[in-house]
């Protein structure tokens, strides 16, 4: 009797090897391709600019800034950066930053919010989400002299001003070439940016979440304080870092404008760069190297909070 059902097992084994082997079906495994070294050379010149523009910049600066004119190793750029004008420069472009950053990102999410949510119809959004990527990246001497021909003292806005409703507005205090005008002047670019950071954001708002407080008798002001506001809390606050890490390094548009008149750290480092007066190269890779610190500390800030916002977007 055992002999029999063992023999039947035999027979039922080989029967099912015989079926897939023919019809090559579960049993049948598909090796994964293999990528060849050819695929990789789409890669070499990515690779080539990180490298040239990227990795040597960055680690001459590096070396630099430990060291004196003479190319002997020192801590002495370093002590340097506690001078009060340089204190006072770090100040003055992290109080730009921070400025910049809240006006723009206040004015960029209520655009985004009409936009994604507020019913305008389609092709409005799609002009504005084609104008804020032309408009973020519209910096630097052209922005410059755009804001010259409008706000300067000879602008267009400002003559108008003056002759048809009687307001002089840099007697009234505001000074394009100042703090303040250089600080609307960085909003300009801010805006279309907060745009284009906090659309997608808007967009995974689920409908069904108004429609379940507002079936529990939620009024619209207790719907963003309890719900909207927390779900976009931390995609809010990554944008603001990012705002602020954009206005941060901004080098051309503050030159262009100024001419150097503000004490920011950007103008600051190429002065002493590149000036003939303040020439102190090494000098200038500690001021970039404390710039680095604090970018560093802005880009992991906001990719931790972009990991806690990406929770709602699934």
């Amino acid at each position: 009797m055992n002999d029999s059902l063992h023999k039947d097992k035999e027979r039922s084994v080989r029967k099912g090897a015989e079926s897939s082997g023919k019809t090559g079906g579960a049993l049948f495994v598909r090796a994964a391709p293999i990528v060849t070294s050819k695929a990789w050379l789409g890669l070499v010149p990515f690779f080539v600019f990180i490298f040239a523009f990227m990795i040597i910049p960055a680690g001459s600066l590096l070396i630099g800034a430990f060291q004196r004119n003479d190319g002997h190793f020192s801590l002495v750029n370093f002590s340097k950066l506690f001078r009060p004008n340089i204190i006072s420069s770090y100040m003055v472009t992290i109080r730009l930053s921070f400025v910049t950053a809240l006006g723009g990102g206040l004015f960029g999410f209520f655009i985004a919010y009409a936009i994604c949510l507020g019913g305008l119809p389609k092709g409005i959004r799609s002009f504005m989400s084609t104008f804020s990527g032309v408009a973020s990246n519209f910096a630097g001497v052209p922005l410059a002299f755009a804001f010259i021909s409008t706000l300067g003292r000879m602008g267009l806005v400002t003559v108008f001003l003056r002759t048809a409703l009687g307001i002089d507005i840099y007697e009234g205090g505001f000074n394009l070439y100042g703090f303040w005008g250089l600080a609307v002047t960085y909003i300009y670019f801010q805006i279309p940016l907060m745009v284009l950071i906090i659309q997608p954001a808007l967009d995974n708002m689920k409908k069904e979440w108004r429609e379940a407080s507002e079936n529990l008798g939620a009024s619209s002001l207790q719907y963003w304080l309890h719900i909207g506001i927390p779900v976009l809390l931390p995609s809010l606050l990554a944008a603001f870092i990012l705002l602020f890490g954009n206005a941060f390094g901004a080098y051309a548009t503050a030159f262009s404008l100024t001419g150097g008149l503000i004490n920011i750290v950007p103008i600051l480092i190429g002065a002493q760069i590149r000036g003939d007066v303040l020439h102190d190269p090494n000098l200038g890779y500690a001021l970039a190297l404390g710039m680095v610190f604090i970018m560093t500390l802005a880009i992991l800030a906001y990719s931790w909070l972009q990991r806690i916002a990406s929770r709602w977007m699934k």
